[in-house]
């Protein structure tokens, strides 16, 4: 739709409600709170005819549609294998990956625009979301081979904070995790760069640069990296790395959406 007919739209819809939609200025400037209301409710009117249309499907025995999941950046690999699962099951599934924070996965629930998260468990808020426990997310390090001590199987936080690191960027939960872990233990960590995703910072620990702390769970899934190792993170203090539980959620529905059930049924076998 061109934006004259579009903004036609939206003024024919205000002479027929009788309130204004958006603030208007030299440019779009926001919403209204009557227009913040309407688009609460427009989302809610699609979402029971996305529920209806995935119904109807059902009743034939069809699993089918359009699957909308955020998934924060440390949980990727976790999800891709779902996903993979899914598809084997049902294969009319559209499944639409949205990688993006905590924050984000959480308003996203909340105002209809994903179906499921899989984000840490302490980020969703109680009550009107349905929570499925999926595992611990724990951490190690990724380094060049010439950073590490040959022997070594695990490496303390301590002496990862010594080495020079790429980590996500401080907007992201995973890493106000790590600060959270490094300043417990009274630690100023090297950080040489910073990026929304794991990516370069895995190119560059292969190329030999830096070293990067990345949740087991993705280090598993990558396997072997060329020209590096991957080692379990511990504290001097203490014998088991630390952990972040990461959960499974979506809004509380009835009935809940047939794409979603199927989703929990996967998970479930696959997390077991």
């Amino acid at each position: 739709m061109s934006q004259p007919a579009f903004s036609m739209r939206i003024r024919n819809l205000e002479e027929k409600l009788g309130v204004s939609i958006v603030r208007r200025g030299n440019r779009f400037q926001g919403l209204t709170g009557e227009g913040e209301m309407i688009v609460r409710r427009a989302r809610g009117i699609l979402d029971d005819a996305k529920a209806l249309d995935q119904e109807i499907a059902a009743s034939r025995g069809e699993v089918t549609g359009r699957l909308m999941l955020g998934v924060v950046p440390t949980a990727t690999a976790f999800a891709a294998q779902v996903v993979n699962r899914l598809h084997e099951v049902h294969p009319r599934v559209l499944v639409h990956i949205d990688v993006t924070t905590s924050m984000a996965i959480q308003q996203r629930i909340l105002d209809g625009t994903i179906d499921v998260g899989v984000t840490y468990s302490d980020s969703v808020p109680p009550g009107l979301v349905t929570i499925t426990d999926l595992y611990e997310e724990s951490y190690v390090l990724l380094a060049p081979e010439a950073m590490l001590d040959q022997q070594d199987e695990s490496i303390t936080w301590q002496a990862a904070a010594d080495l020079p690191l790429s980590l996500l960027e401080p907007g992201m939960q995973n890493r106000r995790i790590l600060d959270r872990i490094f300043a417990s233990l009274e630690l100023k960590p090297e950080v040489m760069s910073e990026s929304s995703g794991f990516m370069s910072a895995i190119i560059m620990a292969r190329e030999g640069a830096v070293a990067t702390i990345l949740p087991r769970a993705l280090a598993d899934a990558l396997g072997p990296v060329d020209g590096t190792r991957a080692l379990a993170l511990k504290s001097v203090e203490e014998s088991t790395a630390q952990s972040r539980p990461i959960c499974l959620a979506s809004l509380q529905r009835t009935p809940e959406l047939t794409t979603v059930a199927s989703l929990r049924r996967v998970v479930a076998a696959f997390v077991r």
